[in-house]
């Protein structure tokens, strides 16, 4: 008799093959240089990597990842590399969770859900963004929702539970340090946390009386408590340099607004929320959903997740309440996300986020469409069991497969060609070369974090923080179709200042700028005259600015807790991998 192969080896099949389909055309040498996706040759771990400065560490700990990793391979491969697992990974990890849901879907119905979560316009959208890092969160939101249902399961004395008992445990703080590889997923693997937690809090207060039920009960606080701990270690390095690097948490005006979700074509907010899309930015968008056609493709995917719920309603179980949990949290998170983009309640939101530390982490309200994506993947696999009352299980799949794929044709070869890498001109490598990390940071001209290069195809942001050994001081200005977002702060204000006058190097090795570099297509400030000249190419020169340079970077004591909060959480995530893989080896043994 022919053994079947166990089911996460037909998900890592079909989610690298749609990965492939999708990443294939960033596989070639290079660098991405693209919006936020920002890749370089090498990086450094320096305070601008740590999170530590005068802007909010919104990169962290992705930079000190690549930056240490970058020391073994080319960045340009890190940031694909983790790319590409991401997406695998986000399949493979929805599709585990239909399978513990929806068990009765089987196979098919775990592929559907695997399809869903790679397939859709949010992933579609992150990418055009640059946003390869959420990615990586998004994916372990699927790993952290398996963990969760687990652990239920063995507090509730389910025989469906794993054998091992800290097997979930494992599992799901290896989930929540992924998750917190960016500052937003450890809030939406937090927010996940919070709803799971509060619902089956809410079963157990008003289920049946049963002998157990106190202690059950019990037993499930103390695992939230244990949530709540793995969760903060899981964002130690976001919250250390936070903490200690005195940066603000508060966001700029008009950032609701701004950023709120855009209404697409025949849609309506809500509609488009529902869609899984509506990025702020209208040039972060796929071809198929400027046009009428987003309006198909969005009624595609809530037909088969209409169908899956109308199914899952009447198939009621015991997973019910985590089914129902994020059901609601799904449909909360679309209603709240649409309610942001509203008038006054952004603006609301906008001014109450300059005075409330931490709310700014709110602000780009679409990315937390990605809490839907659970309930999407489990009412996506219910759908394939409802449809094959009728179909075989093969034809179920292939109806809810064209549902999803064929809407969104545009999200294979990079995006519709959209995404490619790029090749640094040689004036790069040269100037990284000559900057050393013992005279100061550096500064550049023109100033701004937004650029345009005639090797690159549209905005990006500037490669040269993620590519020198010394600090770039930034003012984190920022604007965005001409309405200031972010005000300039802090000392990237005052060094912007000081170019904009002329650059006077005095003022400059007052403010620790001990580098200056010029792209050679702008008219050079005043400097030039006091300043020596280290390098200069077609496309760059590179100014030292004379000593001695004010040690204005951040203490030894605040770099020392921050590095040691990264090695904190690098060294749990790791830990927390190797039990999760030992575990499943041992139940498969079994």
């Amino acid at each position: 008799m022919t053994r079947q192969r166990h089911p996460v080896v037909l998900l890592v099949a079909v989610s690298g093959a749609l990965t492939a389909l999708i990443m294939a055309p960033l596989l070639r040498p290079g660098h991405l240089l693209y919006r936020d996706a920002v890749s370089t040759p090498r990086s450094f771990v320096t305070d601008t990597a740590l999170g530590l400065g005068d802007l909010a560490p919104r990169a962290v700990p992705q930079d000190w990842v690549v930056a240490t990793a970058s020391g073994l391979l080319d960045g340009g491969v890190v940031v694909v590399g983790l790319t590409v697992a991401a997406l695998v990974f986000a399949g493979v990890g929805y599709g585990r969770l239909a399978l513990r849901l929806v068990g009765v879907a089987g196979r098919t119905g775990a592929v559907a859900a695997a399809v869903v979560a790679i397939w859709n316009p949010y992933v579609a959208e992150r990418l055009l963004q640059g946003h390869w890092s959420l990615l990586v969160s998004y994916a372990a939101l699927g790993w952290v929702a398996v963990a969760a249902v687990d652990i239920l399961r063995t507090h509730a004395g389910d025989p469906r539970a794993p054998g091992i008992r800290w097997a979930p445990w494992a599992q799901l703080v290896a989930g929540l340090c992924a998750a917190g590889f960016t500052p937003t997923g450890s809030m939406l693997s937090g927010v996940l946390l919070i709803a799971l937690g509060a619902g089956v809090l809410v079963r157990s207060r008003t289920g049946a009386a049963s002998a157990g039920a106190e202690s059950t009960t019990g037993r499930r606080l103390w695992s939230i408590a244990a949530c709540a701990v793995a969760w903060v270690v899981a964002a130690l390095p976001w919250l250390t340099a936070t903490l200690v690097g005195g940066a603000s948490t508060t966001g700029g005006d008009n950032g609701f607004a701004v950023f709120g979700v855009r209404a697409e074509p025949g849609l309506g907010t809500l509609g488009t929320a529902l869609g899984l899309t509506g990025i702020w930015n209208s040039d972060a968008v796929p071809a198929s959903r400027t046009i009428w056609w987003a309006a198909v493709a969005t009624a595609a995917l809530l037909i088969v997740v209409a169908a899956g719920t109308v199914w899952l309603w009447r198939h009621r179980g015991r997973d019910t309440p985590v089914i129902a949990t994020l059901g609601v949290l799904a449909a909360v998170c679309a209603v709240a996300v649409s309610v942001a983009a509203i008038g006054p309640v952004a603006e609301a939101l906008s001014d109450a986020a300059v005075h409330v530390p931490g709310l700014g982490l709110f602000r780009d309200t679409q990315k937390y469409l990605a809490l839907m994506v659970p309930f999407v993947a489990v009412a996506t696999a219910a759908a394939i069991a409802a449809a094959r009352r009728w179909v075989p299980a093969g034809f179920a799949f292939a109806a809810a497969a064209l549902l999803i794929v064929a809407p969104l044709p545009d999200l294979a070869w990079g995006v519709g060609g959209k995404i490619s890498p790029v090749t640094y001109p040689q004036d790069w490598a040269a100037v990284a070369n000559r900057i050393t990390s013992d005279h100061g940071a550096v500064a550049v001209w023109p100033t701004g974090s937004v650029r345009r290069y005639t090797f690159a195809d549209g905005p990006s942001l500037d490669p040269l923080p993620r590519m020198v050994r010394a600090p770039v001081v930034e003012s984190g200005r920022l604007v965005v179709d001409s309405v200031v977002v972010d005000a300039a702060s802090g000392r990237g204000a005052d060094v912007d200042a000081a170019l904009s006058a002329g650059g006077s190097t005095q003022r400059l090795a007052e403010l620790g700028v001990g580098w200056v570099v010029v792209e050679n297509h702008h008219t050079p400030p005043a400097l030039v005259a006091d300043a020596a000249v280290e390098f200069r190419g077609d496309d760059l020169t590179l100014y030292r600015v004379p000593g001695p340079i004010t040690d204005l970077g951040a203490s030894t004591a605040a770099r020392s807790s921050v590095v040691a909060a990264h090695v904190i959480w690098a060294t749990t995530a790791l830990a927390a991998t190797v039990a999760a893989c030992y575990a499943a080896a041992r139940r498969r043994r079994r």
